[in-house]
């Protein structure tokens, strides 16, 4: 069955790192439901926690709602989004960071705003922050203001799920919360789609930050490294993303450096020059930042000391970025574009033509090797030969059955492909013929020669060799030795395939 039958056509995926927003958040949703009468989208939360508690901090109202929680132990806000667009099946996904609260009149904007011709790819909400009436905002607050103009920010911005899975979702590249956003948009916008603004309106309060809150987001600049990898120099202009002070960070961390070397040397007429500027450079920067801000006794602190520290701090994760030739993340990893997984006999145990559900027994290992695969971002289905329905010993009913059950034991997958012929129908689906696998890749928005089949019998080598795609075989006690021969690939158990994936050995 269907996750999203009856729902509307765009669900919300939330990443969490477990803030206590989350709650106001979700109750923003239902409260707009309530007001609206709009029934309430299938929501997914996934939870970036590395070592996360038993669960999540969730109102009440989301145990009986069909509130989807998911896992990705803290592989980052991009990773987390990935899982979470591909475990739903609607055709947009609106994402929402878990320290937003959306209007009332949110899901009837947010209906409203989907309505757009094919071209146009994503809709980004209206996102106001909240600042002290009473005084002039602090440095963070400032900072958390931009968002107001930010292109393209993920804190309120829905896209076609079909142009995320033709370009392959957030790059999980970018580890922290900066950039992805704008990478993908980037790349949706190369393949000649639109991004519009919408009218929905998200609210975005300031959460509160520490001493050296500033500092720690100097990290992004890793990340602009990566961008200009990527996309060349001019993706600032594209983004609407200047540039900023790295110039002059950079010239303050020489003169810092160049302190330090001089007195080494002893040339002390060096030292007393570089010191001078470094000096000038590290009070109008102090400044800068203190002048329209409260001026209070702890925010000059703060800003005095942070100065003196973030031209380090910016200067040092740009050029270690550099030196690596790359952000954060490194190459891309050598995986493949999605994984299809043959299913009786390959992910449950092989029961000849069954439509019982109870009878579903997984694999050794199953859940917690496709798990893997979700985590990293791998879009996953299932394509299995299902004679049955033409034998007239099951119907489609009974199939869904099964399938359903599969999901509840070992998760969701992207896609679910059957044939239901027999051998004297002669169709193109029925493996060995490559139908099922160039349905996959198509269903997924991917290329059949970047997929991988895994599965137990010649039969799911052979329409991977007919597709084009790459194939392991996971042998059982069915495999004839012949097939195992012959197999271009050949895993011992289910997750030792899966290894072979992610270690890029397919």
């Amino acid at each position: 069955m269907n996750p999203d039958a009856g729902r509307p056509g765009c669900s919300i995926v939330v990443p969490t790192i477990g803030r206590p927003s989350l709650r106001a958040l979700l109750d923003s949703v239902q409260r707009s439901s309530q007001v609206t009468g709009i029934a309430l989208p299938r929501v997914v939360v996934v939870d970036d926690r590395p070592d996360p508690p038993p669960t999540l901090d969730l109102p009440d109202w989301t145990r009986s709602a069909g509130l989807s929680v998911l896992r990705s132990r803290g592989c980052g806000p991009a990773a987390a989004r990935n899982i979470g667009w591909r475990a739903v099946a609607t055709g947009w996904v609106a994402f929402l960071d878990d320290d937003v609260v959306v209007s009332e009149s949110w899901l009837a904007d947010l209906n409203s705003d989907l309505d757009q011709p094919v071209l146009v790819a994503g809709v980004q909400g209206r996102v106001t922050v909240p600042l002290p009436a009473d005084r002039r905002p602090t440095d963070w607050e400032r900072g958390t203001a931009g968002l107001e103009t930010a292109r393209w920010i993920t804190a309120d911005m829905a896209y076609r799920a079909d142009v995320l899975r033709l370009v392959g979702g957030f790059d999980e590249r970018f580890p922290r919360a900066f950039r992805e956003d704008a990478d993908l948009a980037l790349r949706v916008l190369d393949r000649g789609y639109r991004l519009v603004q919408g009218e929905r309106h998200t609210t975005h309060p300031v959460r509160p930050a520490g001493w050296w809150a500033s500092l720690q987001q100097q990290r992004g600049n890793a990340d602009d490294v990566l961008m200009d990898r990527l996309h060349g120099r001019g993706w600032r202009r594209r983004a609407e993303a200047p540039l900023g002070r790295r110039p002059w960070h950079l010239l303050t961390s020489v003169l810092a450096l160049t302190v330090l070397v001089a007195l080494l040397l002893r040339r002390r007429a060096a030292a007393v020059i570089a010191g001078a500027g470094w000096t000038i450079m590290t009070a109008e920067f102090s400044w800068r930042r203190i002048r329209p801000g409260p001026r209070d006794r702890a925010e000059v602190a703060r800003m005095v000391s942070t100065s003196v520290a973030i031209p380090l701090a910016a200067s040092w994760h740009w050029a270690q970025a550099r030196a690596r030739g790359s952000a954060s993340g490194g190459p891309r990893k050598p995986w493949p574009a999605a994984v299809l997984f043959d299913r009786d006999g390959t992910i449950v145990k092989n029961v000849p033509y069954n439509g019982d559900p109870a009878r579903v027994e997984p694999m050794p290992g199953a859940a917690a090797a496709l798990q893997r695969l979700r985590q990293a971002g791998i879009p996953i289905a299932v394509i299995s030969n299902q004679s049955g329905i033409g034998r007239g010993l099951l119907d489609r009913r009974d199939v869904d059955a099964v399938n359903e059950r599969i999901g509840e034991l070992l998760g969701p997958f992207d896609a679910w492909l059957m044939c239901p012929h027999t051998e004297a129908d002669n169709c193109d689906c029925r493996k060995p013929m490559p139908g099922l696998v160039q349905q996959a890749a198509r269903r997924l928005g991917v290329s059949a020669e970047d997929c991988v089949v895994i599965g137990d019998i010649g039969a799911d080598m052979g329409c991977a060799r007919a597709a084009g795609a790459h194939a392991i075989l996971v042998p059982t006690s069915g495999t004839r030795r012949a097939e195992v021969r012959t197999a271009p690939r050949y895993a011992a158990t289910l997750p030792a395939a899966v290894e072979l994936v992610l270690s890029g050995r397919y």
